[in-house]
């Protein structure tokens, strides 16, 4: 599986690091995983983690200004699209179509092409524009995962409560994941 995920400045820079500890360990499901960054990205991640958490992992990064990168095209094929955490800004702009760098071009291949976008949101509350933007993506194939953490798990420490979050991601990409799951009678 080939799988591009794209961190803007939204808050919620842990699920991003966490996602992309777990792509890790699924290594052998997955051919290639590429990154790209927004501006705000990395000062985010300066704000929120206090070092850059991105500098560890062995993926190919890609300026979110550069077209020239397969994904860039509809021609070469990429089975997912994760966005982590979407800012309401970028989420904004691929509800309307606009492809001003690759994070939003790359959204706009992945939609024409009927693959999965998965936008992880983390703006609350929301406005009604937010809200009509996010049922333009869904109605163009999208999926919108709010970053709400569950509960039922009885999480221990805040990153096995942000990993209830990462793993619904890991599902929705359609990887196998070995995790918590909610059972029939109960936990």
């Amino acid at each position: 599986m080939k799988i591009v995920v794209a961190v803007t400045g939204a808050s919620g820079i842990i699920y991003a690091k966490l996602l992309l500890e777990n792509l890790v360990k699924l290594k052998k499901q997955t051919k290639d995983i590429s990154l790209i960054f927004s501006k705000n990205a990395k000062d985010v991640c300066l704000q929120e983690m206090g070092e850059d958490v991105f500098n560890k992992f062995n993926f190919p990064i890609y300026k979110n200004d550069n077209f020239f990168v397969p994904f860039a095209s509809g021609s070469s094929v990429y089975d997912a699209f994760v966005i982590c955490p979407c800012s309401m800004g970028t989420l904004g702009r691929i509800a309307s179509g606009i492809s001003n760098d690759l994070i939003t071009r790359t959204a706009d291949v992945i939609l024409k092409e009927r693959k999965k976008l998965i936008l992880i949101t983390r703006e609350m509350p929301l406005n009604l524009i937010q809200i009509e933007n996010m049922r333009k993506i869904t109605l163009s194939g999208g999926i919108i995962c709010p970053a709400s953490p569950s509960f039922y798990s009885k999480a221990k420490t805040i990153d096995d409560l942000a990993f209830t979050v990462v793993d619904r991601i890991i599902d929705l990409i359609g990887l196998e994941n070995k995790t918590f799951r909610w059972k029939t009678n109960g936990f």
